[in-house]
Order: C-alpha cells, then sequence, then structure tokens
C-alpha cells in the first residue's frame, strides 16, 4: 500500500505535463486560440485587398476606354491639349496627384506559448515535491507507531 502512495507522485507529474501541454503547448489550445485570431485577420486583409483591386480594375478600364478620365488624370499629370495653356503660380506646390493605395502590410505574430521543457521541468518538480511531501508524512507516520 505504500508504493501506491508513491505512485501518486509519478501520476501527478504526468498529469501536470499533460495538463499544461494540452493548454499553454507549443501545440496547445491558447498557441491554436491564437492562430486562429491571425488566420482571422489575414482574411480580413485578404478581402480587403479584393475591394482595392476591385477598384483598381475600375480605374484601369475607366483610363483603357474613358478619354474624359483620361484627360482628368493627364491634368493632374501637368498635361494640357494643344490649344490649351498654364499658369503656373509658384509657391503653391507641386501637381495634385491620386495616390495609388495599395492596402496594408499584416505580419504574422508568433504564438505565445511554453516550451515543452519548461513543461517538462515544472511536471518534474511538482511530482518530486509531491513525492518528498508523501516521504516525509510516511516518515512521521513510521515515528509515531
Amino acid at each position: 500500500m505504500r508504493f501506491l502512495k508513491f505512485l501518486i507522485s509519478v501520476w501527478s507529474a504526468i498529469l501536470v505535463y499533460a495538463l499544461f501541454s494540452f493548454l499553454s503547448g507549443p501545440k496547445g489550445l491558447f498557441a491554436y486560440n491564437q492562430l486562429l485570431y491571425e488566420k482571422a485577420q489575414q482574411l480580413n486583409n485578404i478581402n480587403e485587398l479584393g475591394f482595392i483591386n476591385e477598384e483598381l480594375e475600375k480605374v484601369k478600364s475607366n483610363l483603357l476606354f474613358d478619354t474624359d478620365t483620361q484627360l482628368v488624370y493627364a491634368r493632374q499629370l501637368g498635361y494640357a491639349q494643344e490649344d490649351e495653356r498654364f499658369i503656373r503660380i509658384v509657391g503653391l506646390g507641386t501637381t495634385k496627384t491620386t495616390p495609388g493605395i495599395s492596402g496594408n502590410v499584416y505580419t504574422i505574430k508568433e504564438p505565445d506559448f511554453l516550451a515543452d521543457r519548461i513543461i517538462k521541468i515544472t511536471a518534474l518538480i511538482i511530482g518530486l515535491l509531491l513525492f518528498a511531501f508523501l516521504f516525509v508524512m510516511e516518515l512521521i507516520e513510521t515515528k509515531t507507531k
């Protein structure tokens, strides 16, 4: 019966290792939830890039086939027709240009987790502490008899 008491410390170390690995290990629940969040961020970024692509495709088709749009963009770049003249006023800045919207760069964060070595050391320490406690309790019990 005394031997079974000491097996409790071994099983508790295994239980602690399994619990910490399941919750906060490299492939644990917390790391998995962080990866799911990163996946959602990536999907949102892809959707946003899709909307930007649609807008740029519209601008491209307008520039290819609509002469009025071509004239507006040419004037913004400083070009004019043959019969037009420009008066440039110094000090007002450069010509107005339309900014190119290309989306945002989204970098992936690595998930936070406890290293497997730390989990093993923690489980071993807890198992040894429980073993020491049970051993001291066994010694006290045998001294009192």
